[in-house]
């Protein structure tokens, strides 16, 4: 018999029908050589402290480090979960083969081999490797199953970075507690929670400590148009109001006027974090949520594999996208004009080696039903117009440039005019998310042209930066803490973001929960104890965006297989004993009171923080 092992009960269901496997049983279906089961997600989990040393049950700071010899692995203490891999472990002992069908990430590659090593498996290994659920690709998949051991470096990755969050949590968190916490509460520190509550916590300083400044700019109007000047703005309306009075009897003249065309490309498609900004954006979803609607949509088929970081699709996706594009019947009126002819490919969209594991999030092809939920109606849609934007033309426009003096101050004055709107017309209606804006049309302008004008002295005042929303720290995470707009320079970065598309979402709700952040609307705000516990880590390490981002990229090359494990491995457990000395040796008796996280009698083990 062959054992299929998947992730969720309703993927089992699907992979059993698709094979035939119609017999149900208790955990598990039957038929057709095969045997289909499911893992209900984390079966298993790393060892709490306690198990590897039994005086690391207390918390006291004289056990600190732990760092166990080897690592290892337990069951989750849930009666559904032991009664479970009971059936997993018995199909497992009977069964001639195993065809790993996990969800194809690092994350499902942990879960489906943790399983399988605790069962004790020594049978041969394949692995199901889809970016859909649709019977069509399950069947593809069945068809080229790959070996075991070309996942081999995932799995490694996934295991290396679970075995980093139980170091750095279970230590930073006992050794901040024992020497910083009062009234028995716990301070929560962990490898991607810190810095990013971090981020959130100086963004607000900032705001909090921003001292607004006045300048004056000098502006003036000629034919119904503003200029600027191009002086830097005045630090005094005195000095400001000398050349006003300077300019105000002459007459402006234009000494230029420059045309240039420019094109716009379509929006990348998107990876998660992406979708995660735009509906956050557009709809006020959190990020949890978004993820929780597109893996339901993922699970229904509508849409491909979710937990992505790649906005590119590979070259064999091609041709089955005009039959993606037909598919979209309430989109006809937009997909019309381009199934009319070959479709448009461009590099921006398709480059094989952009893509890993899988490509970006895009529709499936599948009849999408009415049944949906407003969440899942309102995801799916902001994904097909993504799709069909993607195979439009780029956007066309003429910029002008017009520059002009009066005396010896010279201004400036910039028009945009839409030739062709390209893919923006997919964008045309009202909240669909692209701006959209009336164009900047300028009068035609004559170099040597001059008349009387209209200057003012325009009062600026310095605004502070923006409270983080879920969008914008989505952002921040991917990117290392870098404000960036520009698509391309974002892509560069997020080889050294913090955190996965996948667990972004997680650790927001995790520091909700823990009661370092709240929402206020839309923005995210730092409790007292947020920014209490930021206050007392003085570890660069435990609280920069850029220095975790730059484990992540570590990680990442572990997964692609070109960083040692072992190297990665002792460079962390150094850094926990440098972390466990820097703390242990504060003179400063100071104690902090975050009003949160209180336990109660012996503190029980933490669970390990990401």
């Amino acid at each position: 018999m062959i054992l299929c092992i998947t992730e969720k009960p309703s993927v089992g269901r699907d992979i059993a029908r698709i094979l035939g496997a119609n017999t149900s049983h208790g955990g598990y279906y039957e038929g057709n050589g095969y045997w289909v089961t499911w893992t209900l997600g984390h079966l298993c989990e790393l060892k709490e402290p306690a198990e590897y040393n039994p005086a690391w049950k207390h918390w006291g700071l004289g056990y600190l480090p732990m760092i166990p010899e080897r690592f290892g692995i337990r069951l989750k203490h849930d009666r559904g979960v032991e009664m479970q891999f009971k059936v997993i472990e018995k199909l497992i002992r009977e069964c001639d083969e195993i065809i790993n069908c996990g969800d194809a990430g690092q994350e499902g590659e942990l879960i489906q081999r943790w399983v399988m090593q605790k069962a004790g498996c020594n049978k041969p290994v394949k692995r199901l490797w889809v970016s859909s659920l649709t019977d069509e690709a399950v069947r593809e998949g069945f068809r080229h199953l790959r070996p075991e051991q070309d996942l081999h470096s995932l799995y490694t990755a996934g295991l290396c970075r679970a075995i980093g969050d139980w170091l750095l949590g279970m230590n930073a968190t006992r050794l901040y507690t024992g020497k910083y916490a009062s009234n028995r509460q716990i301070l929560s520190v962990g490898r991607v929670q810190t810095p990013t509550l971090a981020l959130v916590v100086n963004r607000q300083l900032e705001i909090e400590n921003f001292v607004p400044k006045d300048s004056w700019e000098l502006r003036t109007l000629y034919r119904d148009v503003t200029f600027v000047s191009t002086l830097k703005p005045f630090d005094t309306e005195e000095k400001g109001s000398e050349v006003l009075e300077r300019i105000k009897d002459s007459v402006l003249e234009i000494i230029s006027v420059t045309k240039k065309s420019g094109k716009e490309a379509p929006p990348r498609l998107f990876d998660l974090t992406l979708l995660q900004v735009e509906t956050n954006k557009k709809f006020g979803m959190s990020a949890d949520e978004t993820l929780r609607t597109i893996q339901s949509l993922y699970e229904k088929k509508l849409t491909t594999y979710p937990r992505v970081d790649t906005t590119y699709l590979t070259d064999d996706i091609y041709p089955k996208c005009d039959g993606i594009l037909r598919s979209l019947k309430p989109y006809a009126s937009l997909t019309a004009p381009l199934t009319a002819s070959k479709l448009r490919k461009s590099k921006k969209v398709f480059d094989n080696s952009k893509v890993t594991d899988h490509h970006a999030i895009i529709p499936t092809g599948q009849s999408v039903p009415s049944s949906l939920s407003i969440e899942e109606k309102r995801v799916f849609h902001t994904i097909a117009l993504r799709f069909i934007s993607a195979f439009y033309p780029d956007c066309t426009f003429e910029q002008t440039t017009v520059e002009a003096k009066s005396a010896d101050v010279k201004f400036k004055a910039n028009g945009k005019v839409i030739k062709d709107a390209g893919w923006r017309v997919v964008y045309s209606k009202p909240g669909e998310g692209e701006k959209n804006d009336a164009d900047d049309v300028m009068p035609a302008f004559t170099k040597g042209e001059s008349g009387p004008h209209k200057p003012v002295l325009a009062k600026r005042t310095s605004q502070p930066p923006k409270y983080y929303t879920e969008g914008t720290l989505l952002k921040a995470m991917e990117t290392a803490g870098s404000t960036v707009e520009d698509e391309d320079l974002r892509e560069a970065l997020k080889a050294n973001g913090i955190g996965r598309p996948s667990t972004r979402a997680a650790i927001i709700e995790t520091l909700k929960r823990r009661g370092y952040i709240v929402q206020e609307r839309k923005s995210l705000r730092a409790t007292q104890g947020g920014i209490e516990l930021i206050g007392v880590i003085k570890e660069e390490l435990l609280k920069s965006a850029r220095l975790t981002g730059i484990w992540e990229g570590k990680l990442r090359q572990i997964e692609r297989g070109t960083y040692s494990p072992q190297k990665f491995m002792e460079e962390l457990k150094e850094m926990v004993r440098e972390v466990v000395v820097s703390v242990m040796s504060d003179p400063e008796n100071r104690r902090i009171n975050t009003g949160i996280n209180t336990v109660n009698g012996d503190k029980k083990s933490a669970k390990k923080k990401k």
